[in-house]
C-alpha cells in the first residue's frame, strides 16, 4: 500500500482528532483532584492514539514498521476503553457522556483494525 504524506487525507485521523476534542471538553470536568490521574491518563492514551497513526504514516518506514504503530495505536484506544470504564464507575462522567464516548471509541477501533487490515494485505 502506497502511503501519501498528507495524513490529513486519512478518515480514521478526522475523526479521530475530532474525538480527542471530545475527550478533552468531556474531561474538563473531571475532579481537580484527578489532574494528573486518570484525566491525564485518558488525555495522553486519546493522544497516543492519534498520534501513532501520523507517525506511522508520515514515516519513510516498511509497511512492517507502520504496522507497529498502528499496533500501539490500538493499544492506546483499549486504553481509552478502560480509563472511560473507570471514569464511569467513579461518578466523573455521566451515562450519557460515556455513550457517546464509548461509541465514538467504537467507531474508531472498527475503522482502526479495517486499517490494520488493508495494510497487512499488502505486506
Amino acid at each position: 500500500m502506497q502511503r501519501k504524506s498528507d495524513y490529513h487525507k486519512l478518515i480514521i485521523w478526522q475523526k479521530g482528532k475530532e474525538f480527542v476534542k471530545l475527550i478533552y471538553k468531556i474531561t474538563e470536568n473531571f475532579p481537580k483532584s484527578e489532574t494528573f490521574g486518570l484525566q491525564s491518563q485518558i488525555r495522553r492514551a486519546v493522544i497516543s492514539f492519534i498520534l501513532n497513526i501520523v507517525e506511522g504514516h508520515r514515516r519513510n518506514a516498511s509497511q512492517k514498521e507502520f504496522l507497529r504503530f498502528l499496533d500501539i495505536s490500538d493499544s492506546s484506544l483499549v486504553e481509552v476503553e478502560a480509563c472511560l470504564e473507570i471514569s464511569l464507575d467513579l461518578n466523573y462522567i455521566s451515562k450519557e457522556d460515556f455513550e457517546l464516548m464509548e461509541k465514538s471509541r467504537r467507531e474508531l477501533a472498527v475503522m482502526l483494525i479495517s486499517f490494520i487490515n488493508k495494510v497487512q494485505a499488502n505486506l
